[in-house]
């Protein structure tokens, strides 16, 4: 089973860095990459999705930023929320409908 290996916020920020500082000195991002994420001791894979995201954050690539990726998904989870709400409403309403309907007239 894998295990998951947590790092710590300054490193991240500081590999990242190191990639973005080093870039020049390289053929392509992922020479900088492979040669940051041994010294760091990530994989290569952790390390590109940490520029990735910091470049999305940063406006130098295009994409959905990690804000609106939160905002996103705090919407989805309040309209799953909203639809479990009505659905319960709908079976409620139509559950005292009948009983209406079935109670005697006096």
């Amino acid at each position: 089973m894998k295990q998951s290996k947590r790092y710590a916020p300054e490193i991240r920020e500081r590999a990242v860095r190191m990639v973005f500082d080093h870039e020049h000195q390289y053929t392509s991002q992922w020479a900088t990459i492979e040669s940051i994420s041994e010294k760091i001791g990530c994989t290569k894979e952790t390390l590109r999705r940490w520029v990735r995201l910091t470049e999305h954050d940063t406006g130098r690539r295009s994409g959905v930023t990690t804000e609106e990726k939160d905002r996103i998904r705090a919407l989805e989870r309040e309209n799953k929320e909203l639809r479990q709400t009505n659905e319960i409403l709908r079976k409620a309403s139509a559950y005292f409908a009948q009983a209406e309907l079935d109670r005697r007239p006096r």
